[in-house]
Protein backbone atom coordinates (compact mmCIF):
# COMPACT_ATOMS: atom_id res chain seq x y z
CA UNK A 1 0.00 0.00 0.00
CA UNK A 2 1.33 3.43 -0.91
CA UNK A 3 1.62 6.34 1.52
CA UNK A 4 -1.37 7.94 -0.17
CA UNK A 5 -3.47 4.79 0.11
CA UNK A 6 -2.57 4.46 3.80
CA UNK A 7 -3.56 8.07 4.43
CA UNK A 8 -6.89 7.65 2.65
CA UNK A 9 -7.71 4.27 4.14
CA UNK A 10 -7.32 5.37 7.74
CA UNK A 11 -8.85 8.79 7.52
CA UNK A 12 -12.57 8.36 8.09
CA UNK A 13 -15.41 5.91 8.45
CA UNK A 14 -18.06 5.86 5.77
CA UNK A 15 -21.73 6.43 6.44
CA UNK A 16 -23.07 4.14 3.76
CA UNK A 17 -23.49 0.39 3.68
CA UNK A 18 -23.71 -2.32 1.07
CA UNK A 19 -26.89 -2.80 -0.92
CA UNK A 20 -27.86 -6.05 0.76
CA UNK A 21 -28.39 -4.30 4.13
CA UNK A 22 -26.40 -7.00 5.89
CA UNK A 23 -23.87 -4.61 7.37
CA UNK A 24 -23.33 -0.99 8.22
CA UNK A 25 -19.61 -0.64 7.81
CA UNK A 26 -16.28 -2.49 7.59
CA UNK A 27 -16.50 -5.86 5.83
CA UNK A 28 -19.60 -7.83 4.99
CA UNK A 29 -19.40 -11.62 5.19
CA UNK A 30 -22.47 -11.99 2.98
CA UNK A 31 -21.48 -9.97 -0.07
CA UNK A 32 -17.79 -9.12 0.27
CA UNK A 33 -18.39 -5.42 0.82
CA UNK A 34 -15.26 -3.60 1.93
CA UNK A 35 -15.40 -0.19 3.56
CA UNK A 36 -14.33 2.78 1.46
CA UNK A 37 -15.38 6.33 0.77
CA UNK A 38 -18.33 6.76 -1.55
CA UNK A 39 -16.41 9.08 -3.88
CA UNK A 40 -13.63 6.51 -4.17
CA UNK A 41 -16.15 3.82 -5.12
CA UNK A 42 -17.73 6.05 -7.75
CA UNK A 43 -14.26 6.75 -9.12
CA UNK A 44 -13.65 3.00 -9.32
CA UNK A 45 -16.90 2.58 -11.23
CA UNK A 46 -15.85 5.11 -13.87
CA UNK A 47 -12.43 3.47 -14.07
CA UNK A 48 -14.03 0.09 -14.80
CA UNK A 49 -16.22 1.61 -17.49
CA UNK A 50 -13.25 3.36 -19.12
CA UNK A 51 -11.16 0.19 -19.05
CA UNK A 52 -13.83 -1.69 -20.96
CA UNK A 53 -14.23 1.07 -23.53
CA UNK A 54 -10.56 1.49 -24.46
CA UNK A 55 -8.95 -0.50 -27.25
CA UNK A 56 -8.43 -3.96 -25.70
CA UNK A 57 -5.03 -4.77 -24.23
CA UNK A 58 -3.61 -8.05 -22.97
CA UNK A 59 -4.44 -6.88 -19.44
CA UNK A 60 -8.09 -6.36 -20.37
CA UNK A 61 -8.24 -9.76 -22.08
CA UNK A 62 -6.95 -11.41 -18.90
CA UNK A 63 -9.41 -9.76 -16.51
CA UNK A 64 -12.28 -10.25 -18.93
CA UNK A 65 -11.44 -13.92 -19.49
CA UNK A 66 -10.99 -14.61 -15.77
CA UNK A 67 -14.24 -12.85 -14.85
CA UNK A 68 -12.36 -10.31 -12.73
CA UNK A 69 -13.87 -7.37 -14.58
CA UNK A 70 -17.40 -8.65 -13.97
CA UNK A 71 -16.60 -9.45 -10.32
CA UNK A 72 -15.28 -5.91 -9.75
CA UNK A 73 -18.30 -4.37 -11.46
CA UNK A 74 -20.69 -6.42 -9.31
CA UNK A 75 -18.82 -5.48 -6.12
CA UNK A 76 -19.02 -1.78 -7.01
CA UNK A 77 -22.73 -2.16 -7.76
CA UNK A 78 -23.35 -3.81 -4.37
CA UNK A 79 -21.58 -1.05 -2.46
CA UNK A 80 -23.39 1.72 -4.34
CA UNK A 81 -26.73 -0.12 -4.26
CA UNK A 82 -26.70 0.24 -8.04
CA UNK A 83 -29.02 -2.21 -9.82
CA UNK A 84 -27.53 -4.16 -12.71
CA UNK A 85 -29.69 -5.83 -15.37
CA UNK A 86 -30.53 -9.50 -14.89
CA UNK A 87 -28.49 -10.56 -17.90
CA UNK A 88 -25.34 -8.85 -16.62
CA UNK A 89 -22.25 -11.03 -16.23
CA UNK A 90 -22.61 -13.32 -19.24
CA UNK A 91 -19.04 -12.55 -20.29
CA UNK A 92 -17.73 -14.17 -17.11
CA UNK A 93 -18.82 -17.53 -18.57
CA UNK A 94 -16.49 -17.23 -21.58
CA UNK A 95 -14.06 -19.79 -20.15
CA UNK A 96 -16.39 -21.67 -17.82
CA UNK A 97 -17.62 -25.22 -18.26
CA UNK A 98 -21.15 -25.86 -17.06
CA UNK A 99 -21.46 -29.20 -15.30
CA UNK A 100 -24.65 -30.62 -13.79
CA UNK A 101 -23.92 -32.16 -10.39
CA UNK A 102 -25.50 -35.64 -10.43
CA UNK A 103 -27.86 -36.43 -7.57
CA UNK A 104 -27.77 -32.93 -6.07
CA UNK A 105 -30.87 -30.79 -5.88
CA UNK A 106 -31.41 -27.19 -4.87
CA UNK A 107 -34.10 -25.73 -2.60
CA UNK A 108 -36.64 -25.82 -5.44
CA UNK A 109 -35.91 -29.43 -6.28
CA UNK A 110 -33.95 -28.55 -9.39
CA UNK A 111 -30.58 -30.05 -10.23
CA UNK A 112 -27.72 -27.93 -8.98
CA UNK A 113 -25.35 -26.72 -11.69
CA UNK A 114 -21.68 -26.25 -10.96
CA UNK A 115 -19.62 -23.74 -12.89
CA UNK A 116 -16.03 -24.82 -13.33
CA UNK A 117 -13.61 -22.13 -14.48
CA UNK A 118 -10.75 -23.12 -16.76
CA UNK A 119 -8.00 -20.52 -17.07
CA UNK A 120 -7.26 -20.15 -20.77
CA UNK A 121 -3.85 -21.02 -22.11
CA UNK A 122 -1.58 -18.30 -23.48
CA UNK A 123 -2.66 -19.24 -26.99
CA UNK A 124 -6.34 -19.07 -26.06
CA UNK A 125 -5.81 -15.75 -24.28
CA UNK A 126 -4.08 -14.26 -27.31
CA UNK A 127 -6.90 -15.48 -29.52
CA UNK A 128 -9.44 -13.96 -27.12
CA UNK A 129 -7.59 -10.62 -27.11
CA UNK A 130 -7.62 -10.52 -30.92
CA UNK A 131 -11.32 -11.38 -30.86
CA UNK A 132 -11.94 -8.49 -28.46
CA UNK A 133 -9.90 -6.16 -30.66
CA UNK A 134 -11.74 -7.17 -33.80
CA UNK A 135 -15.09 -6.51 -32.14
CA UNK A 136 -13.92 -3.22 -30.58
CA UNK A 137 -12.72 -2.12 -34.01
CA UNK A 138 -16.03 -3.00 -35.63
CA UNK A 139 -18.03 -1.34 -32.88
CA UNK A 140 -16.10 1.87 -32.16
CA UNK A 141 -13.50 2.42 -34.90
CA UNK A 142 -15.02 0.90 -38.02
CA UNK A 143 -14.25 0.97 -41.70
CA UNK A 144 -15.53 3.13 -43.17
CA UNK A 145 -17.46 4.04 -39.99
CA UNK A 146 -18.04 2.46 -36.57
CA UNK A 147 -21.24 0.72 -35.65
CA UNK A 148 -21.46 3.05 -32.63
CA UNK A 149 -19.35 6.21 -32.57
CA UNK A 150 -17.58 6.63 -29.21
CA UNK A 151 -17.34 10.43 -29.59
CA UNK A 152 -19.80 12.80 -27.97
CA UNK A 153 -19.54 15.38 -30.73
CA UNK A 154 -20.41 12.83 -33.42
CA UNK A 155 -23.27 11.30 -31.42
CA UNK A 156 -24.82 14.65 -30.60
CA UNK A 157 -24.37 16.00 -34.13
CA UNK A 158 -26.16 12.97 -35.55
CA UNK A 159 -28.95 13.40 -33.00
CA UNK A 160 -29.26 17.04 -34.07
CA UNK A 161 -29.28 16.13 -37.76
CA UNK A 162 -26.06 17.96 -38.67
CA UNK A 163 -22.82 16.80 -40.27
CA UNK A 164 -20.66 15.12 -37.59
CA UNK A 165 -17.06 16.31 -37.49
CA UNK A 166 -14.27 15.31 -35.12
CA UNK A 167 -12.54 18.07 -33.13
CA UNK A 168 -14.26 21.03 -34.81
CA UNK A 169 -17.76 20.70 -33.44
CA UNK A 170 -19.25 22.67 -30.55
CA UNK A 171 -19.68 19.68 -28.24
CA UNK A 172 -16.15 18.36 -28.65
CA UNK A 173 -14.76 21.85 -28.17
CA UNK A 174 -16.89 22.35 -25.05
CA UNK A 175 -15.50 19.13 -23.56
CA UNK A 176 -11.95 20.28 -24.29
CA UNK A 177 -12.58 23.69 -22.68
CA UNK A 178 -14.10 22.06 -19.61
CA UNK A 179 -11.19 19.68 -19.15
CA UNK A 180 -8.67 22.49 -19.66
CA UNK A 181 -10.44 24.52 -16.98
CA UNK A 182 -9.67 21.59 -14.66
CA UNK A 183 -6.01 21.64 -15.65
CA UNK A 184 -6.20 18.69 -18.04
CA UNK A 185 -5.62 18.49 -21.77
CA UNK A 186 -4.73 16.09 -24.54
CA UNK A 187 -1.67 14.01 -23.59
CA UNK A 188 1.45 14.92 -25.54
CA UNK A 189 1.88 12.81 -28.64
CA UNK A 190 -1.79 11.90 -28.97
CA UNK A 191 -4.26 13.17 -31.51
CA UNK A 192 -7.58 11.81 -30.27
CA UNK A 193 -10.50 14.11 -29.49
CA UNK A 194 -11.10 14.46 -25.76
CA UNK A 195 -14.79 13.64 -26.11
CA UNK A 196 -14.12 9.90 -26.53
CA UNK A 197 -16.39 7.99 -24.16
CA UNK A 198 -13.47 6.37 -22.32
CA UNK A 199 -11.72 9.73 -21.89
CA UNK A 200 -14.88 11.27 -20.44
CA UNK A 201 -15.20 8.31 -18.04
CA UNK A 202 -11.58 8.79 -16.99
CA UNK A 203 -12.22 12.49 -16.48
CA UNK A 204 -15.16 11.75 -14.18
CA UNK A 205 -12.95 9.27 -12.35
CA UNK A 206 -10.39 12.07 -11.88
CA UNK A 207 -12.98 14.51 -10.54
CA UNK A 208 -14.41 11.86 -8.20
CA UNK A 209 -10.95 11.23 -6.77
CA UNK A 210 -10.46 14.98 -6.32
CA UNK A 211 -13.82 15.17 -4.55
CA UNK A 212 -12.76 12.24 -2.39
CA UNK A 213 -9.58 14.06 -1.35
CA UNK A 214 -11.56 17.22 -0.65
CA UNK A 215 -13.97 15.29 1.58
CA UNK A 216 -11.12 13.66 3.47
CA UNK A 217 -9.36 17.00 3.90
CA UNK A 218 -12.55 18.69 5.12
CA UNK A 219 -13.14 15.86 7.59
CA UNK A 220 -9.59 16.19 8.93
CA UNK A 221 -9.96 19.95 9.35
CA UNK A 222 -13.37 19.59 11.00
CA UNK A 223 -12.06 17.10 13.55
CA UNK A 224 -8.93 19.15 14.16
CA UNK A 225 -6.62 16.45 12.81
CA UNK A 226 -3.94 18.83 11.57
CA UNK A 227 -1.46 16.03 10.91
CA UNK A 228 -3.91 14.22 8.66
CA UNK A 229 -4.87 17.43 6.86
CA UNK A 230 -1.23 18.29 6.25
CA UNK A 231 -0.53 14.78 4.96
CA UNK A 232 -3.40 14.93 2.46
CA UNK A 233 -2.39 18.39 1.25
CA UNK A 234 1.24 17.31 0.94
CA UNK A 235 0.35 14.22 -1.07
CA UNK A 236 -1.83 16.24 -3.44
CA UNK A 237 0.93 18.78 -3.95
CA UNK A 238 3.42 16.00 -4.68
CA UNK A 239 1.13 14.09 -7.06
CA UNK A 240 -0.61 16.88 -8.98
CA UNK A 241 1.09 20.23 -8.32
CA UNK A 242 0.11 21.56 -11.74
CA UNK A 243 -3.65 21.19 -11.21
CA UNK A 244 -5.77 24.10 -10.01
CA UNK A 245 -7.11 24.20 -6.49
CA UNK A 246 -10.59 22.73 -6.11
CA UNK A 247 -12.00 26.20 -5.43
CA UNK A 248 -10.89 27.21 -8.94
CA UNK A 249 -12.66 24.35 -10.69
CA UNK A 250 -16.01 24.92 -12.46
CA UNK A 251 -18.65 25.49 -9.81
CA UNK A 252 -16.04 26.12 -7.14
CA UNK A 253 -15.32 22.52 -6.13
CA UNK A 254 -14.48 19.11 -7.56
CA UNK A 255 -17.93 17.86 -6.58
CA UNK A 256 -19.61 20.74 -8.41
CA UNK A 257 -17.44 20.25 -11.49
CA UNK A 258 -18.27 16.53 -11.45
CA UNK A 259 -22.00 17.18 -11.37
CA UNK A 260 -21.80 19.90 -14.01
CA UNK A 261 -19.88 17.72 -16.45
CA UNK A 262 -22.37 14.90 -15.98
CA UNK A 263 -25.34 17.20 -16.64
CA UNK A 264 -23.83 19.05 -19.60
CA UNK A 265 -22.16 16.07 -21.25
CA UNK A 266 -22.36 12.51 -19.87
CA UNK A 267 -26.11 12.46 -19.22
CA UNK A 268 -26.87 13.99 -22.60
CA UNK A 269 -25.35 11.32 -24.82
CA UNK A 270 -23.87 8.38 -22.90
CA UNK A 271 -27.20 6.62 -22.11
CA UNK A 272 -27.98 6.40 -25.83
CA UNK A 273 -24.44 5.28 -26.57
CA UNK A 274 -24.61 2.54 -23.92
CA UNK A 275 -27.94 1.29 -25.25
CA UNK A 276 -26.67 1.22 -28.85
CA UNK A 277 -23.42 -0.49 -27.84
CA UNK A 278 -25.28 -3.25 -26.03
CA UNK A 279 -27.61 -3.72 -28.99
CA UNK A 280 -24.83 -3.79 -31.58
CA UNK A 281 -22.29 -5.93 -29.75
CA UNK A 282 -21.80 -9.54 -30.83
CA UNK A 283 -19.65 -10.36 -27.78
CA UNK A 284 -20.92 -10.77 -24.21
CA UNK A 285 -18.06 -8.68 -22.80
CA UNK A 286 -19.02 -5.50 -24.61
CA UNK A 287 -22.67 -6.13 -23.79
CA UNK A 288 -21.65 -6.26 -20.12
CA UNK A 289 -19.58 -3.07 -20.44
CA UNK A 290 -22.52 -1.30 -22.06
CA UNK A 291 -24.94 -2.57 -19.40
CA UNK A 292 -22.61 -1.45 -16.61
CA UNK A 293 -22.20 2.01 -18.15
CA UNK A 294 -25.97 2.34 -18.53
CA UNK A 295 -26.53 1.29 -14.92
CA UNK A 296 -23.85 3.69 -13.68
CA UNK A 297 -25.40 6.61 -15.57
CA UNK A 298 -28.86 5.77 -14.19
CA UNK A 299 -27.39 5.64 -10.68
CA UNK A 300 -25.64 8.98 -11.12
CA UNK A 301 -28.75 10.65 -12.50
CA UNK A 302 -30.82 9.36 -9.59
CA UNK A 303 -28.13 10.49 -7.16
CA UNK A 304 -28.16 14.01 -8.57
CA UNK A 305 -31.96 14.17 -8.57
CA UNK A 306 -32.09 13.10 -4.93
CA UNK A 307 -29.48 15.70 -4.04
CA UNK A 308 -31.47 18.40 -5.84
CA UNK A 309 -34.66 17.35 -4.01
CA UNK A 310 -32.90 17.50 -0.64
CA UNK A 311 -31.44 20.92 -1.45
CA UNK A 312 -34.93 22.19 -2.31
CA UNK A 313 -36.49 21.04 0.95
Amino acid sequence: MTDKEETMAGSQETDFACGCDCCTDAECDECGYVEGTEWAIRAAAWELAALGLRYPTKELAEIAASGEWVDAAEEVAIVLDMPLPEDFGESALEFVDEVAAAGVEGSEGEAVVEYVFEMPSDEELDAFMHKLRAEATRLMIGAPKPAVSPFEGVQRAEAEGVQPLLFVNPHSMAVERFMKSCGLGRPEGTNEPLDHVATECEFLQHLALRADEDALLAEALETGDEEQAAAIAQLREADTPELPESANLPGGSAEAAYGQFEREHAFVWMPGFAEALKEESRMPFFKDVAAFLGALLAFEQSYQEEGADEAGE
